[in-house]
């Protein structure tokens, strides 16, 4: 066991990405287990707001760990150990980021209602996006010769924003699990952005007509009924159950001056 770990993770190069995915596996799970012990008022977490009445959201520390992260690994120029540390810092600060993903789409605390669950979705997508790097796959890694370098590099570079263009559309049509499993399979972002959009997603509420929205709803609420039964257990699962509603949209507040 310690050769296969000594060649095929150490050797591979493969020991940040290893604990990059450990360690954002593992917060998140220390993170639900601590939420749900807030809110059943049990545990030495649930006088959790300071005597102001503010709540630090736990995207907070997450941000700083990802900044300290990103910054550090470059200040180091990437060398051992510092570029396992970093892995860990960005593993643990995006796994508190992405667990509050959904209060930082809305601007409003989902944490507990059903638009809450868009987190813990997010989440096992990127852990499993985690484990194909882990396994060697990444999408834009090539080996060419040293007189191809240019050509492949123009080749690679539009290759690239073409992929991200895709999924951006994936992110504007309001598909966010799609756009980040296309982000390692460009087949599903490409499919995704060049279907219908989400009937709540700023594409379809800027760009579609009556009729083609009352034809996105239909199509949204056939495969909300198809798959999410088993998305929500499975959400239910590993997050918690929502036990609270989902809250008013927020108000449109208009800028002068």
């Amino acid at each position: 066991m310690a050769d296969w770990f000594q060649r095929e993770i150490v050797d591979d190069g493969q020991l940040a990405v290893l604990l990059l995915l450990v360690s954002f596996v593992v917060t998140f799970v220390a993170t639900r287990l601590i939420t749900r012990t807030i809110r059943a008022g049990r545990g030495p977490f649930k006088d959790n707001v300071s005597h102001t009445g503010v709540h630090v959201h736990h995207a907070v520390p997450g941000i700083i760990l990802l900044v300290v992260g990103s910054f550090t690994i470059i200040a180091t120029d990437a060398t051992t150990p510092w570029f396992e540390i970093c892995a860990v810092l960005v593993g643990i600060g995006t796994s508190l980021v992405l667990d509050e993903f959904a209060l930082i789409l809305h601007l409003q605390d989902v944490y507990w209602t059903d638009e809450g669950r868009i987190s813990v979705q997010l989440v096992a997508l990127a852990a499993a996006c985690l484990g194909l790097f882990l396994l060697g796959y990444n999408p834009v890694n090539a080996i060419v010769d040293d007189d191809e370098v240019g050509t492949t590099v123009v080749a690679t570079s539009l290759t690239v924003g073409l992929h991200l263009v895709f999924i951006l559309l994936c992110v504007v049509k309001g598909k966010y699990k799609v756009a980040l499993f296309g982000a390692f399979l460009p087949f599903f972002a490409v499919v995704a952005a060049l279907r219908l959009a989400r009937p709540t997603s700023r594409w379809a509420t800027h760009r579609y007509s009556p009729d083609k929205m009352a034809e996105a709803t239909a199509r949204a609420a056939a495969q909300d009924a198809r798959y999410g039964p088993f998305t929500r257990w499975l959400s239910d699962f590993i997050g918690g159950k929502p036990s609270e509603p989902d809250p008013p949209p927020a108000p449109v507040r208009q800028v002068t001056g």
